[in-house]
């Protein structure tokens, strides 16, 4: 009984290893051979996703040798960085240049005239005032960057009048310090029931150039290797100013182009604002304190006391310049609640915090239920995650350009505050939603990789700014984590939807009802 047992399971076996090697391996040799499939060594299509996966990407990447030079040369040479764009009409770009030109000098004119009533006003009085000649040039590089903006983003990517304006805003002579647009709505008031301690909210100012450029500066309140303390709310935290140069090298690495071009720079707070302002009350707020340092606060009830002041040493103090976008006169943008607001309060929570549905009602609504809105709305959940910004109540447009058109990426001032610590509801709009854009997606890929690995194209991104170093090792290194993490997110997403579902081609409605226009 057991030899005829033996017999049977070798006889099984054997036919089973037959059918193996005569019938079920030469199928798949065929299959193989008819799919047409490449080698590893063979780069492939990348703007194919055949899964979620970094498959795609590993193709391309190691297919372009690692020969020790700039990552970051090698990120921008890469063909996810030079897709072709369709060419822009007239009605694409943002100003066109008589339109420009025309505001322009009417603004001069206006100017010139303005501080010749002031001089005169101030010789009556005996006030000195520095004063600098003022020439507008039509073809300074903060002129090329307005009229460079499109529907499509801030400036093209390979437009050499972004990388001088950053250059330029170094050693630009300050002709006029005055308070910022919105510190000027409050004049003097603030309301202080939401708040526990004074954030440096309106400690900033707006600079006028000799050639007539115009920048916002916020001031250093922060110590590089300071993290914000875990008991401090986010909306009273303070505002970094290398959280926003930063801010605009990641937006840039992340292909974005959303930010505004941003600078660091060591200012005179005597000779590039007290001495050129002519406003009275920021005058005021000036001392000098007890070391001999020239300081000034912010005009605002919770704010005017003078252990919330900022100084130089002793005059100079670092900062961050942002180049102003085109007037709202002449390029008019409107400000819209992010869906995904948070409180502001102590103890009070938002739908979108208890309700895991939430995506779907937003879905439903106006302008998030068609076009390209809400995907823009992932993408600036994305980019405000990885430098954990919680900070953003708000988002603007330019209004020409409609539903269509990119979310600006202003006032990220409150980035980079805790290296520690990844804020992932921040990610709500991709987790709830569970959408991304092909691109966005396939950029954060590469950037995942050890050849064009996030934080090494940060760091050296970062390098060419004046103030280097603007991040720690330890805000460098959480932007590598928080990608990883990102990635994980989406790979949730795409197990439980599918990737058809989670993986959106970017939509172009333009371009779409432009060539319905033609036809």
């Amino acid at each position: 009984m057991r030899r005829d047992r033996l017999l049977l399971a070798a006889s099984l076996i054997v036919i089973f290893s037959a059918d193996i090697y005569f019938i079920l391996l030469p199928k798949l040799r065929s299959t193989g051979e008819g799919s047409g499939r490449s080698c590893s060594c063979q780069p492939s299509n990348f703007s194919q996703l055949s899964d979620w996966t970094l498959t795609p990407l590993q193709d391309i990447t190691l297919s372009q040798p690692d020969n020790g030079g700039s990552k970051l040369d090698r990120l921008f040479a890469h063909p996810l960085y030079n897709t072709q764009t369709p060419v822009l009409g007239p009605e694409e770009s943002l100003l066109h240049l008589e339109q420009l030109m025309d505001y322009y000098r009417k603004k001069v004119s206006r100017w010139e005239r303005h501080m010749k009533l002031y001089n005169e006003a101030a010789a009556a009085s005996n006030i000195t005032v520095m004063e600098h000649e003022v020439a507008f040039d039509p073809d300074a590089n903060w002129v090329k960057f307005h009229l460079g903006i499109s529907r499509n983003a801030l400036y093209s990517r390979q437009d050499p009048a972004i990388t001088q304006l950053l250059w330029d805003m170094r050693d630009m002579t300050v002709v006029n310090a005055d308070y910022t647009q919105d510190g000027k709505s409050l004049k003097g008031a603030c309301d202080c029931s939401q708040v526990v301690k004074p954030s440096g909210h309106h400690l900033k100012l707006a600079l006028k150039m000799q050639n007539f450029a115009k920048a916002m500066f916020k001031p250093m309140r922060q110590q590089r290797e300071d993290e914000t303390p875990e008991d401090v709310f986010y909306f009273v935290d303070v505002q970094r100013h290398n959280a926003e140069i930063a801010a605009f090298h990641l937006d840039r690495i992340l292909d974005f182009r959303r930010v505004p071009p941003v600078a660091g720079r060591w200012l005179n707070l005597t000779g590039e604002v007290l001495q050129v302002t002519r406003n009275d009350e920021l005058r005021a707020v000036f001392f000098t304190s007890p070391a001999n340092n020239t300081c000034f606060f912010a005009k605002c009830l919770y704010m005017c006391k003078t252990e919330y002041a900022v100084c130089g040493t002793p005059d100079l103090l670092e900062g961050s310049l942002s180049a102003y976008l085109p007037g709202l006169s002449i390029a008019p943008r409107i400000s819209i609640p992010n869906p995904w607001i948070r409180s502001y309060s102590f103890t009070r929570q938002e739908e979108w915090e208890v309700n895991p549905l939430y995506c779907d009602t937003i879905k439903q609504l106006y302008p998030y239920n068609s076009g390209n809105r809400l995907l823009n709305i992932i993408d600036m959940s994305i980019f405000d995650f990885l430098m954990g910004n919680m900070d953003r109540h708000h988002y603007e447009v330019f209004t020409k350009f409609g539903d269509e058109g990119f979310l600006l990426h202003l006032d990220n001032a409150r980035g980079f505050g805790k290296h520690s610590q990844d804020e992932m509801s921040i990610l709500a709009p991709l987790s709830q939603c569970c959408m991304i854009k092909r691109s966005t997606l396939l950029r954060l890929q590469l950037l995942a990789q050890a050849h064009f690995r996030l934080s090494d194209v940060m760091r050296e991104s970062l390098q060419k700014d004046p103030l280097q170093p603007i991040l720690t090792e330890a805000h460098l290194s959480a932007l590598d984590r928080r990608l990883h993490k990102l990635l994980r997110v989406v790979q949730r997403c795409v197990r439980r939807l599918g990737k058809d579902q989670v993986i959106t081609n970017d939509f172009k409605p333009r371009a779409e009802a432009l060539s319905k226009k033609s036809k």
